[in-house]
């Protein structure tokens, strides 16, 4: 497609979503993007309070949830219910018409349970299919999609999913349509070489550099992921990545730069 149109698509995590003051603010300034806007979310805090309340202990395998059918129900609970809806919520009362969604509905994410390999990570799902034409759809008519973290098997069953991977595979699938900028928001100020000293901000990470920084085990554990999944999006189509602050949106500091 010639002259595509820009999609900006935002995922919110951390504890951005434990903080009310960062999360208004996050949302305020998503809501003045111009253009057809995406939101995505993930929630796993409030899910695992939820569950010591109701006496579940949540239990997390190098970073990923483990997800039973007891957890599978307070994830959905929790992630497609309260998180998501008190989101839309909030984006009604900055003048945006949002709609929540799950990977079920209109079929627009499909996964596959995670197969056992040294690990059952239980009703966990992994990403095989977006449905861009039902997302282009909706965002034709200037509503503003909010995804949660859940998906579906096509055969009756949800699945908790990677929120980063969620938002990685929408700006692929997308990109077939727009111009896609996707940016990971959190309470850091962007990838750092030391997870407790925000001045050491990388500002721009390339593959070269990634792969040196993996090699002398500067990058933190839980970043790795969300940059693998940054540039598998980038070789597949998405024009920009940003890694960085729940500010980030807004200003022009506080952010890493993602690029090939």
């Amino acid at each position: 497609m010639q002259n595509k149109p820009a999609l900006t698509l935002v995922k919110i995590g951390g504890k951005v979503l434990d903080n009310p003051v960062a999360l208004a603010q996050i949302l305020e300034d998503f809501s003045t993007i111009n253009g057809p806007k995406i939101l995505v979310h993930g929630g796993g805090n409030e899910a695992s309070r939820l569950a010591e309340y109701m006496g579940i202990q949540p239990l997390m395998v190098e970073g990923r949830r483990v997800t039973d059918a007891a957890m599978l129900d307070i994830v959905v609970m929790t992630y497609a219910g309260l998180l998501n809806k008190k989101m839309v919520a909030q984006m009604q009362s900055l003048g945006q018409n949002a709609l929540g969604l799950t990977g079920a509905d209109g079929n627009s994410i499909l996964s596959v349970k995670r197969p056992f390999k040294n690990i059952d990570f239980g009703f966990v799902g992994d990403v095989v299919a977006v449905n861009a034409t039902f997302i282009h759809n909706i965002l034709t008519q200037n509503i503003v999609p909010i995804f949660c973290a859940i998906t579906h098997d096509g055969q009756g069953q949800l699945l908790n999913t990677n929120a980063d991977t969620i938002a990685s595979q929408l700006a692929i699938a997308l990109s077939e349509l727009y111009n896609v900028k996707l940016y990971y928001c959190f309470e850091k100020s962007g990838v750092l070489e030391d997870v407790d000293n925000e001045d050491s901000l990388i500002k721009n990470i390339n593959e070269k550099l990634y792969k040196n920084l993996r090699e002398k085990n500067a990058i933190h554990s839980g970043m790795i992921p969300k940059l693998d999944n940054c540039f598998e999006a980038l070789n597949k189509g998405v024009k920009s990545i940003i890694i960085g602050h729940h500010t980030a949106i807004a200003s022009k500091d506080h952010f890493t730069t993602i690029s090939l």
